[in-house]
């Protein structure tokens, strides 16, 4: 815990300093309890970012291949992800993908808080996506509240593929807690899609990004089948 802490104030620091960050709605955040983060997805730094800049540590799922990266890239990568909570998911492994929720159920239950991306990987042309449903099983199944989040700007830190990050500056919006049911598995899909709509309807007003009523598919996803 100690190391996180020390982790999260020098990140934060550098954050809020030499990139100038921009965070709006923080007193949007609960205190206390099961807390589910929903974010628009523009770069792989976003889950540093949140996890740096919230007022409670958020838990992620991620890539697994991150972390099995052959080198120092990959020992750097685990390192990381230990220390700020990402938990790392073998997509290629279709069990392992279908129990990504049951993990991020786990997260809520310990009332801790759990960040999800809806569109379920990142937007290349940035440009918000259709998101996936999980998001509203998660809400509907702890009633933990959703914090929209919209970040802007994100994507011009790190260029794709590349481990140089660019001192720019971003913004992140914090938006009002969003309440649901809690129905456990009588949840119906309808109730699902709906849910999961006005939740992205909430992200793109924080965002400010032109809609696609399509899933975004990342070249890997297209190839392992990742659908959490």
């Amino acid at each position: 815990m100690r190391l996180y802490q020390n982790t999260q104030k020098t990140i934060t620091f550098l954050l809020r300093t030499v990139f100038r960050a921009r965070v709006t709605g923080l007193e949007n955040f609960p205190e206390h309890g099961p807390v589910i983060v929903a974010s628009n997805h523009l770069a792989f730094l976003d889950s540093v970012i949140i996890s740096a800049l919230m007022p409670r540590r958020v838990a992620f799922l991620a890539k697994s291949e991150y972390v099995n990266t052959p080198g120092i890239r990959g020992k750097i990568m685990k390192k990381l992800f230990d220390v700020i909570d990402i938990i790392p998911v073998n997509r290629s492994d279709r069990s392992e993908s279908m129990k990504a929720l049951e993990r991020a159920l786990a997260v809520l239950e310990e009332d801790r808080v759990f960040g999800i991306y809806p569109e379920g990987t990142r937007s290349l042309d940035g440009r918000l996506y259709r998101g996936k449903i999980g998001v509203a099983w998660l809400a509907h199944m702890t009633g933990a509240p959703v914090i929209p989040i919209g970040l802007i700007g994100t994507n011009r830190l790190q260029k794709q593929g590349s481990m140089m990050v660019y001192p720019r500056r971003f913004t992140v919006r914090v938006g009002k807690p969003l309440y649901f049911p809690r129905t456990g598995e009588k949840m119906s899909g309808k109730m699902r899609r709906e849910t999961t709509d006005k939740i992205m309807d909430e992200i793109a007003q924080l965002s400010g990004q032109a809609r696609e009523n399509v899933y975004n598919v990342s070249p890997s996803a297209s190839r392992d089948g990742g659908k959490v």
